[in-house]
């Protein structure tokens, strides 16, 4: 395969349920976009040092730190500034997107995730993977 120069772009998937890790990293790693997985939002911080990412996807609800607390933190840091967070939720409950949007999510999905909608949500936020 011939490079184009253009490096995959780098989706940090935050998700404490192992199964819906899963799903997400497939459904994007079929999609050409390259996975890293943190389990909750420490291991989430922690990643991004480590690794600079381009899109970030937040599950809402997680032990040791949820999701909303982790974009507040993301947000806070000099860091990362841009980096976009798209929130997911399995309780699509009213003042949901109000709360993702407030702590500094730039999206916002409610679980379970189609790859339709999941897509459409990373593609609104990173340009398309070049197809190998």
């Amino acid at each position: 395969s011939r490079s184009t120069g253009v490096a995959m772009a780098r989706i940090l998937v935050v998700e404490d349920n192992f199964t819906n890790q899963k799903v997400v990293a497939g459904m994007l790693g079929k999609r050409g976009y390259h996975i890293l997985v943190a389990s909750h939002g420490l291991e989430a911080i922690e990643a991004l040092k480590r690794d600079p990412c381009d899109l970030v996807l937040m599950d809402v609800q997680m032990p040791v730190l949820d999701g909303l607390e982790t974009t507040r933190q993301i947000r806070q840091d000099g860091r990362w500034p841009g980096l976009p967070i798209i929130g997911l939720t399995a309780h699509a409950m009213a003042g949901d997107r109000e709360r993702c949007l407030e702590a500094g999510m730039d999206d916002y999905l409610s679980k379970p995730v189609t790859m339709q909608s999941l897509l459409a949500a990373v593609r609104k936020h990173l340009p398309p993977p070049e197809q190998a």
